[in-house]
C-alpha cells in the first residue's frame, strides 16, 4: 500500500463530522450562559441598586467564580465536551483554563506547582490579547484620534 491508498481509506473510515450541529449547540450553550449572566446582571442592579458598570463588572466576578467551582468538581469539564465552544470562547472559559492548570500543578505546591501552572495555558492567551489591544488601540489613536 503507497500512501495515497492509506490516506483514501482512513478518509473513509474517519468519523463524519457534523458542523451545523456543533454550531447550534455551541450558538444556544453560549447563548443561555449569556442570558443566565443578563439575569445575574439585572438582579444584581435591581436588588443592590448598582449602576450597569458595577453590577457588569460584579457579574463578571461571578461568572468566574462559578466556573472556578465547577472545575473544581469536575463539572464544567463534561459540560464543555457537549457545549464546545459556547462555553470556551466567553471569560469562562479563561477561568476553566486557570483553573485547570492550577488543579494539575496543586502537588508540587502553592509556588512551583499552582503558581507557575496556572498560567501555562493563558499565558499565550494573555500576551496576545494584551498585545494585540494595544495595537488596535494604537491604530485607533492615531487614525481617530484617541
Amino acid at each position: 500500500m503507497n500512501q495515497t491508498e492509506i490516506k483514501h481509506i482512513s478518509k473513509k473510515h474517519a468519523p463524519k463530522q457534523h458542523y451545523i450541529k456543533n454550531e447550534m449547540i455551541a450558538f444556544l450553550s453560549g447563548g443561555t450562559l449569556a442570558a443566565i449572566a443578563q439575569l445575574i446582571m439585572m438582579v444584581i442592579q435591581s436588588y443592590f441598586k448598582f449602576d450597569k458598570q458595577m453590577a457588569t463588572a460584579i457579574t463578571i466576578v461571578i461568572v468566574i467564580l462559578i466556573t472556578v467551582i465547577l472545575t473544581g468538581l469536575g463539572v464544567y469539564d463534561k459540560l464543555a465536551q457537549h457545549c464546545g465552544a459556547g462555553l470556551f470562547i466567553p471569560i469562562s472559559g479563561f477561568a476553566n483554563s486557570l483553573a485547570s492548570c492550577a488543579i494539575e500543578g496543586k502537588s508540587e505546591g502553592p509556588i512551583y506547582g499552582i503558581g507557575s501552572n496556572m498560567f501555562k495555558l493563558a499565558g499565550s492567551v494573555l500576551t496576545y490579547g494584551i498585545a494585540s489591544a494595544f495595537i488596535f488601540g494604537l491604530i485607533r489613536y492615531v487614525l481617530f484620534g484617541g
